[in-house]
């Protein structure tokens, strides 16, 4: 549970990062070396775990708290 509560403490912009970042250093590996293998796997991964990420935050503790918050400044 250390991985979970690492990314319990991050903040709202650093979750954002940790989610597009592999993604756009996927791509910009992908435009530097061109159509191969290894890009091919490496943007792979990285759709994958930007979906793992915006899937599984509203599942977390804190993301429901925002969550609901959101619902009361609307009302």
């Amino acid at each position: 549970m250390l991985a979970a509560s690492l990314f319990e403490d991050l903040s709202p912009h650093a979750r954002v990062a940790t989610a597009v970042l592999p993604f756009v250093a996927a791509v910009l590996l992908r435009l530097i070396l061109g159509k191969n293998r290894l890009t091919r796997v490496l943007i792979s991964l990285s759709t994958t775990w930007f979906a793992i990420n915006v899937l599984m935050a509203p599942f977390s503790e804190r993301m429901q708290r925002d969550i609901l918050d959101l619902r009361s400044w609307f009302r």
